[in-house]
């Protein structure tokens, strides 16, 4: 049951990812945070692509050796990293101006848009229990507009809302895409290797990312809100990638449940919601609370139904 325990330890690290987030975007450039995300990123992974490059290579038959590719694999990749730049940027703008305990229920309804995009994309049927999870999540939803409402939030006219609504469901599709990359051929997917897709798409992230730095905030770097240095910005990246690596880990292990791990991996709201209301003092929580319990219920049927 090794496959459990990393997939609890990648909803903490998860947690704690959303929190260094929200601490180094407050009062700050949110693209120069995000460029540097993927900075780090791409720098914790270039190694393992670089010794992994020589001949009798030392990382060979271990789970960070990184396989050539050409241009037929990297193409996907290519896609994947714009899926997910596109699911950053709005999910980094919306969490700026958004309490945390509001941002974390909604990002954790992601298997719900998941599941959606399933019935939608492959054709699946939901039975019973999984009905029930995507309408708990729905009235959760509900639920917390009016929350929301309470602080000054409108669901319907608040532009952030939709920020943080168009990163889930590009973070939904994204992993739609992973499913369809790394399932093997024999399952209709294309087989790729997962350190291939997790280290190449930090890289390709960079590049695109430094596009937008000198093209879009450089020029304007002193008309716009500036940019300053914090300590939490370099943890962003750490906690990140250590969450995808143990998350994608745990399911090459024998025995592994991609059900569980993914509804286990979203249990990191729990951590980011703690975390909300111990460091950052946000406001109403018990109505949040009640919320993120019917979200968690929602995903707890969804598990249900999925077995």
């Amino acid at each position: 049951m090794l496959w459990l325990g990393l997939a609890f330890l990648s909803a903490t690290l998860l947690g704690f990812y959303d929190v260094f987030k929200k601490q180094s975007l407050k009062g700050n450039a949110v693209i120069p945070v995000l460029f540097l995300n993927t900075l780090f990123s791409s720098l914790i992974f270039l190694p393992f692509i670089l010794l992994s490059l020589t001949g009798g290579s030392p990382l060979e038959g271990t789970i960070f050796y990184v396989p050539t590719a050409g241009w037929e694999v990297h193409k996907y990749v290519v896609l994947k990293s714009l899926i997910v730049l596109s699911s950053w940027t709005f999910g980094y703008f919306g969490m700026k101006h958004l309490p945390l305990t509001i941002v974390g229920p909604i990002n954790a309804t992601r298997p719900v848009m998941v599941l959606v995009g399933a019935l939608l994309v492959f054709g699946e049927r939901l039975n019973v229990y999984q009905w029930i999870g995507v309408l708990l999540a729905i009235f959760s939803f509900f639920m917390l507009s009016r929350s929301g409402r309470k602080e000054g939030i409108d669901f319907k006219h608040d532009k952030w809302i939709y920020f943080v609504v168009l990163a889930s469901m590009l973070g939904a599709v994204s992993g739609l895409y992973d499913k369809y990359l790394m399932a093997p051929l024999s399952e209709g997917g294309l087989g790729l290797d997962r350190m291939i897709v997790q280290s190449w798409y930090n890289i390709y992230q960079l590049g695109m990312m430094g596009v937008i730095m000198m093209l879009l905030w450089y020029p304007k770097r002193k008309s716009t809100t500036p940019f300053h240095w914090h300590w939490c910005i370099i943890l962003i990246s750490i906690f990140l990638s250590a969450a995808d690596f143990v998350y994608f880990y745990s399911l090459s292990l024998d025995g592994a449940l991609i059900s569980v791990v993914s509804m286990v991996r979203r249990g990191s709201v729990i951590v980011s919601f703690l975390c909300g209301a111990l460091f950052f003092r946000e406001k109403n929580l018990k109505s949040k609370a009640v919320d993120l319990l019917l979200v968690l219920l929602g995903m707890i049927f969804l598990y249900i139904g999925s077995r």
